[in-house]
């Protein structure tokens, strides 16, 4: 809001100086100047953008108190003279565009922060959040077939640990994302990392497959509560432009890291240890995290609990939601592996009980609940629903591609635990730069040029696995597949984060958390069901190699689609400095206001000279 951004000292040098550049305070086309009376009929945003220049002071540019700088002193320590001081006045004023401004705010360092150090460590710990959580579904297929084998675990449900996680998570994200727009990011981010910190150190403990299936659901609820938030957090503190460009960028990166940090540490303890040890060293990684954030994560628990409009739980609204998200996907998952596939009465009962309850929670959220968790003005952004539909295909496909590019470098070319993670080290790698990179460069592109062109990429990288001939080169197909991969899928992350907090105000960065969040992991566990079943009915039928393939074209199909509506339906804009949505709100109602006043200043002058002609006339007439 833009009367809670800081302001500049009385005596700064920008506001003396802008004084003595004024002769004329009533002069309407000097910049800065708040427009008067609406005598064009009304006044446009554009033309009320002025009134930031007056409340966005070089304070908050600066991120910190706007000071004067040597004012008693000169260089060498002395006292100022006061003639210097006054042909200091005298200098001839600089005004700055609202443009101008904006930029130096998009790229000063939030004043929140007390030092570089302090917003390094912040970011070190949001970035952090990615890591543990990419880091528990990325190695964990790794470790599958050891674990499965030393726990006795049958083939049929073999995929049930893994798939607890990602359920679980993807089913309470709203609910976690709307504890933080009500309570705060901070302590629902903090209690997050320290669940899944506990959670992990029971998961190494586990004895047989219902102990590990239990811990790893319980798993999923710390990431839950954690990752809408760790979006929440920053969204809310920077605004538009280059600096939470980068902030982003290096948050999306670190999706990449985490990948390689689970595939790595899970090859390593496969090969040369135990299993348990994949869950104590991501114990360690939580904890570290969990450490950092609750000493240098800023709380946001004092204004949340003293916020003038108070946002409440749609308790119906979420039971329904959960519920039927986890019976639909439950049953689209568990159908290859029932007895009689999607014959089997349990499974077609809990789809159609889950589609149900989905229906009855989108009445609900639309037409009973007061605050849904999924509010139309969510769908009124324009391009975001085009845009969700895009990216629950594009993060669908990322899971089809990397469990089954696991599966097919580990069954059908041989490589081993190790060497799979060797494989993978471009795609992360890779990641790591070009999400960097991007935050420099994402205020310069339009966003719709660089989802297309991340787009197309993610159509290649399966492909190249589809076609690959037996015995197919790692060169040729395997180096320039994860090549493409990271390109597809880092530049569509980093985009789409950038574009969804910035188009949401300030109190509903958690539901801008929570919607990127459950398109991911939800798009990623309901498409993971639908390649189980592909792979399923081809296999006994292609074997192995083809059934593989098989899948691969099925991810191909689900990024044609995804780049067909991103070419057709979304058009993103440069993420420049620009003013927030609560700013442009507080605007568009001071501009209202204004023409308010303007017209009735207008209709008491046009009573009181109608009063005065009136009794003119009557005087006259008398």
């Amino acid at each position: 809001m833009l009367s809670r951004l800081p302001q500049a000292s009385p005596r700064s040098h920008f506001t003396r100086l802008r004084e003595k550049s004024r002769p004329n305070a009533d002069n309407n086309d000097q910049l800065g100047s708040y427009p008067h009376g609406p005598s064009n009929g009304g006044t446009s945003l554009n033309e009320t953008q002025d009134i930031a220049l007056e409340n966005i002071s070089p304070a908050s540019a600066a991120g910190t108190d706007y000071e004067d700088e040597n004012e008693n002193e000169n260089e060498n320590g002395n006292e100022t003279s006061k003639d210097e001081e006054t042909q200091r006045l005298d200098m001839p004023a600089v005004e700055e565009s609202l443009e101008a401004r904006l930029d130096r705010l998009g790229r000063a360092r939030p004043e929140i922060f007390s030092s570089l150090w302090s917003e390094i460590l912040f970011v070190f710990s949001i970035c952090m959040s990615q890591v543990i959580s990419e880091y528990f579904v990325s190695g964990f297929t790794v470790i599958l077939p050891t674990l499965a084998k030393d726990l006795n675990i049958p083939a049929a449900s073999s995929t049930w640990p893994a798939s607890a996680f990602s359920l679980i998570l993807a089913s309470f994200l709203l609910i976690f994302g709307r504890l933080g727009d009500m309570y705060g990011g901070y302590p629902v981010y903090v209690g997050g990392l320290l669940w899944l910190t506990l959670w992990s150190l029971i998961a190494g403990f586990s004895k047989n497959e219902i102990m590990l299936n239990f811990c790893r659901a319980l798993q999923g609820l710390g990431p839950a509560a954690f990752l809408p938030s760790s979006v929440m957090i920053p969204g809310s503190i920077y605004r538009p432009g280059p600096r939470k460009n980068v902030v982003f960028s290096l948050y999306g990166a670190s999706a990449a890291l985490g990948f390689f940090i689970g595939i790595f540490f899970a090859g390593l303890t496969a090969e040369y240890g135990t299993w348990h040890w994949y869950f104590y060293i991501g114990t360690i990684l939580s904890a570290i995290t969990a450490i950092t954030a609750y000493f240098k994560v800023p709380s946001d628990m004092h204004e949340k609990r003293n916020a003038a409009v108070k946002i409440q739980m749609d308790w119906p609204g979420a039971i329904l939601l959960v519920t039927g998200f986890i019976l639909l996907t439950f049953a689209i998952t568990d159908s290859s592996h029932a007895p009689q596939q999607w014959k089997t009465p349990y499974i077609y009962v809990l789809f159609i009980v889950g589609s149900l309850l989905l229906m009855a929670a989108a009445y609900v959220e639309c037409f009973v609940s007061s605050n849904p968790l999924l509010p139309l003005s969510l769908f009124k952004v324009p391009c975001m629903p085009s845009l969700m539909v895009a990216l629950f295909f594009t993060y669908g496909s990322l899971g089809i591609f990397l469990l089954y590019a696991t599966f097919y470098m580990e069954d059908v070319m041989g490589a081993s635990p190790l060497q799979v993670v060797a494989w993978y080290t471009p795609m992360a790698l890779g990641g790591c730069l070009i999400a960097t990179f991007g935050g420099f460069v994402l205020h310069l592109l339009p966003g719709t040029i660089l989802v297309i062109f991340s787009g197309t990429s993610w159509i290649i990288a399966p492909l190249l696995f589809a076609i690959a001939p037996q015995g197919a080169n790692y060169w040729a197909y395997i180096l320039p597949s994860m090549i493409c991969a990271t390109v597809g899928i880092d530049i569509t992350f980093n985009v789409a984060n950038i574009f969804i907090t910035t188009s949401l105000p300030k109190k509903q960065q958690g539901l801008a958390g929570a919607v990127i969040m459950i398109l991911l992991h939800l798009g990623i566990a309901v498409f993971l069901g639908f390649a189980d079943i592909v792979n399923t009915y081809t296999v006994a039928r292609l074997g192995k190699r083809l059934s593989y393939h098989a899948v691969f074209w099925f991810e191909v199909a689900c990024a044609s689609a995804a780049l067909c509506i991103l070419i057709l339906l979304v058009k993103i804009k440069e993420a420049q400095s620009e003013l927030t949505v609560d700013e442009r709100a507080e605007l568009e109602a001071a501009a209202a206001a204004q023409d308010r006043a303007g017209e009735l200043d207008e209709t008491i002058e046009y009573e009181a000279s109608y009063e005065a002609s009136y009794a003119t006339a009557t005087t006259n007439k008398q």
